[in-house]
This record gives structure tokens, sequence and C-alpha cells, in this order.
């Protein structure tokens, strides 16, 4: 009999995967040849992670985000709140459509080499993930000024928030980064995730 995969944090996979289990699984082998911590953990319920991008995909459009924009909120958001997942996986993704000195810029808070509309959609996702209670109608007016409608204002912010909502779920249950995820990463965005959850010591499960 093969040997139970070690679990991909707290709780253990489920015995039996669903059809969208198996979907996301073959996804994940497809697109990066191993399945992701956080992709086995939300086997339990991968209907709801579906529902969740698209949602995430809805949102996009809606506020007319780029592959950069998306890149610099999710980082921004997922650094800010401490999450090193979301933050090597992402981190990596902006740094093929930036740079990784760019990338590891936002994930330690800085905002060297944005321009003006970028630094307000950074600084709208630190202020939303750090205490949305805090968050003035001043902060709003700069997503006004550099060129957010009220409606796509919205959608970024329901953006940062379900991100915020997919990260929770993750460091809750004690998803680890994966190694392959860490190892292939850029060298200034290993450098600037020195926080969160630690790197998971095995290779994740093929």
């Amino acid at each position: 009999m093969a040997e139970r995969p070690a679990p991909p944090g707290f709780v253990a996979e489920p015995d039996r995967l669903s059809e969208a289990a198996r979907a996301a699984y073959d996804e994940d082998r497809a697109e990066l040849g191993y399945v992701m911590n956080a992709t086995r953990l939300w086997a339990h319920d991968a209907d709801s992670l579906d529902d969740i991008f698209a949602v995430l995909g809805r949102l996009t459009e809606r506020a007319g985000l780029t592959d950069r924009d998306r890149g610099l909120l999710i980082a921004a958001t997922a650094s800010t709140l401490g999450d090193s997942v979301c933050s090597f996986a992402w981190g990596s993704r902006l740094a093929e459509v930036a740079s990784p000195e760019l990338s590891a810029a936002v994930l330690e808070g800085r905002d060297d080499g944005l321009d003006e509309r970028e630094r307000a959609l950074v600084g709208w996702a630190r202020r939303v993930a750090r205490d949305p209670n805090a968050v003035t109608e001043d902060d709003v007016e700069r997503l006004r000024d550099v060129g957010y409608d009220d409606g796509q204002i919205h959608a970024v912010t329901t953006f940062v928030a379900l991100r915020l909502a997919f990260s929770t779920v993750n460091d809750a249950l004690g998803a680890q980064p994966d190694r392959q995820l860490v190892e292939q990463a850029p060298a200034a965005v290993r450098s600037a995730v020195a926080y969160g959850r630690p790197v998971a010591t095995d290779l994740s499960t093929s």
C-alpha cells in the first residue's frame, strides 16, 4: 500500500476527492508538476474554492485590473497579513510581469518603481488588510484621483477582501509554502518573504 502523503497543514486531505478537487489537482499537475499544499487543503471544499476564484475573476474585469495590477494587489495584501504562501506565489508572478526587485519592494512594504496609480492601489490594499475601520474618505478619494470610479473601488475592495479570506483559511489551517514554489522563486522574492508559515521541508506531492 502506498504511503499516504504528509498532510498539507493541520488537517489531512479528505479520504475521497470530489470531482472539483480532482480537477484542481489535475490543473496544478499540468501547470506546476505537483499539487500545491493550499490546493490539497481546499480539497475539503473545492467547489467553494472554484466559487471564490470565479468571483475574483469577475471582480478583476469589473475593476479593469491588469495582470500586473493583480500581482500588486495580492502581494501587498498577503505581505500585510503576513501570509507567506500567497507572498511566494504572487511575488513570483509579479516578478514575471514586472521585475524581481519591484516585487520584493512591494512584499517589504515599499513603493519603489510604482507609478502614482499603482501606489494608490497598493496603499489601498495595505489599509484594507491592516485595519479596514481606520480607512477614511480621503483614502477612497485617492483612488478616485487616479481614475477609479466608485464601482471599480467597490470591486477592488471586494477583491482584496476575498484574497484576505483565502489567505486566512490557509494560514489558520497551517498551509506551508511548497518547497518547489520557493526554490523556483527569484532570490529577491525569497529574501523579502521573512514572515508567515515556514517553507515545507518536503517536496509537495505530485
